[in-house]
């Protein structure tokens, strides 16, 4: 088995690969915990500077009562999109934030969750639901979720195209970063491995 399909499995990006106890895919619970320590460590930054975040369509009025986690739980149980979608959405939001200079707060990160994973699915899977079912899940309007979507698209240049190493190097960092082992080192299986230099 090829190194990327390890660690594809390893990931629960793979139908046959386990997840986790709780039935979501480990690299679901992985997106959750890296966006929940940013929503943080933004918060802090934000209230040290005293600067205050520029106000968006994404931006809804009040924290929602879900935690990321039970949100991106949420999603996977009703869109039934690949796993694939929450990876590829995660990308997508950082090159969102990178381009808006915007940063993710807990008045933005659901929307811009809803909003990415709903593009990813349209844009990977053979079959996705309409709007106004993501709507439903994500718990606005369906005006809103059109919306988000323009804006969203509009804001990456409609350059929704990842590649497979941009794919990977996400994995990578989503499992350095948020699947830290009992003795603080990630996973061995997934460190990238070294290829040998190009010829010229």
């Amino acid at each position: 088995m090829a190194a990327g399909s390890e660690t594809f499995m390893a990931l629960g990006l793979l139908e046959e690969s386990s997840k986790g106890v709780s039935g979501t895919p480990r690299m679901l619970v992985l997106i959750a915990s890296v966006l929940e320590k940013s929503l943080q460590k933004n918060e802090k930054l934000l209230e040290k500077s005293g600067r205050e975040d520029a106000i968006t369509i994404f931006h809804g009025s009040r924290s929602p009562g879900l935690s990321i986690r039970q949100y991106i739980e949420r999603i996977f149980k009703y869109a039934r999109c690949s796993n694939s979608c929450f990876v590829v959405a995660y990308i997508y939001i950082n090159k969102f934030l990178q381009r808006t200079d915007a940063c993710l707060t807990p008045l933005n990160a659901h929307r811009l969750l809803i909003t990415g994973v709903m593009v990813a699915a349209k844009f990977l899977d053979d079959e996705c639901y309409d709007n106004a079912y993501y709507a439903r899940i994500g718990g606005v309007s369906t005006a809103e979720m059109n919306r988000m979507e323009m804006k969203f698209l509009f804001s990456l240049d409609f350059s929704l195209y990842v590649t497979t190493e941009v794919f990977m190097n996400c994995c990578l960092k989503l499992e350095n970063e948020g699947g830290k082992y009992q003795n603080g080192d990630a996973d061995p299986r997934l460190w990238p491995r070294r290829r040998p230099a190009r010829q010229r």
